[in-house]
């Protein structure tokens, strides 16, 4: 028979092995919160063929009216294009477009904010990228494939498996470009490299802790083996983000 200390520390232990998965057990909670701050980033054009373009993935953040995405993601919209930039909004099986105009951006980590006016929708919060671990549950929440599959957000979870340095040495000189070395004259950065399946339209999304729901960080590369196409066969399950100190710097005061 087990002595009353003894069945203290038992229950203790058993306890402490069940906290990890408290993040899990209110997983679905913070998902239905976070889907009503993601939304598809896009063009709009009146006589087009489709009139929407999907282009990625952003969310809210501040004060509701602003839309984070990549900067990446607006890249095909040059300023001054007859395309109308607009964020579409999924819900009670139709899709609600809202006219968006750029506020700032940040190339060099691979932001872009937008704002939008009219009613604000509500907006993730922003925890500490600083205080990430290796090994630390996550998940992303975005448009996987685009319009291929409809404006229904989708959300996959894995972890953070490394936090890894870009700018690394290249393999030879002809993969330089003038991105990378722009980059490599700032002396490079930490993203956060991720245990975690993402597609293309997944770009922008959002990176947060399961349990809390505040953004950790920002998807913006996924990992291919071989071409392009693979990454929709073969998923690689390598993925990167950018931590969000970035985006609080961009956001400002």
């Amino acid at each position: 028979m087990l002595r009353p200390a003894r069945r203290r520390i038992l229950a203790l232990g058993l306890l402490g092995g069940l906290l990890p998965l408290q993040a899990w057990a209110d997983f679905p909670g913070t998902i239905a919160r976070v889907k009503q701050s993601v939304v598809a980033v896009g063009t709009y054009v009146p006589v087009g063929n489709p009139r929407f373009r999907f282009l990625g993935t952003g969310f809210v953040v501040g004060d509701g009216n602003r839309v984070v995405t990549n900067a990446h993601v607006l890249a095909s919209v040059p300023e001054g294009s007859d395309e109308k930039l607009v964020i579409a909004l999924p819900g009670s099986g139709r899709v609600v477009a809202r006219p968006v105009r750029r506020e700032a951006a940040d190339p060099d980590h691979d932001l872009a904010l937008l704002r939008f006016d009219g009613p604000p929708l509500p907006a993730l919060s922003l925890g500490d990228s600083s205080a990430v671990r290796e090994g630390q549950d996550v998940a992303i929440t975005g448009f996987p494939l685009g319009g291929s599959i409809g404006i229904v957000p989708v959300t996959h979870k894995g972890i953070v498996s490394a936090l890894t340095p870009v700018g690394q040495p290249l393999a030879s000189a002809q993969q330089l470009d003038s991105k990378t070395v722009r980059r490599l004259s700032l002396g490079g950065y930490t993203v956060l490299q991720l245990d975690i399946v993402s597609y293309p339209g997944n770009s922008g999304s959002p990176l947060y802790d399961p349990e809390s729901g505040a953004v950790l960080g920002i998807l913006n590369m996924v990992f291919v083996k071989g071409t392009k196409e693979s990454a929709l066969t073969n998923p690689s399950g390598i993925s990167y983000a950018i931590p969000v100190s970035f985006l609080k710097a961009l956001i400002g005061p």
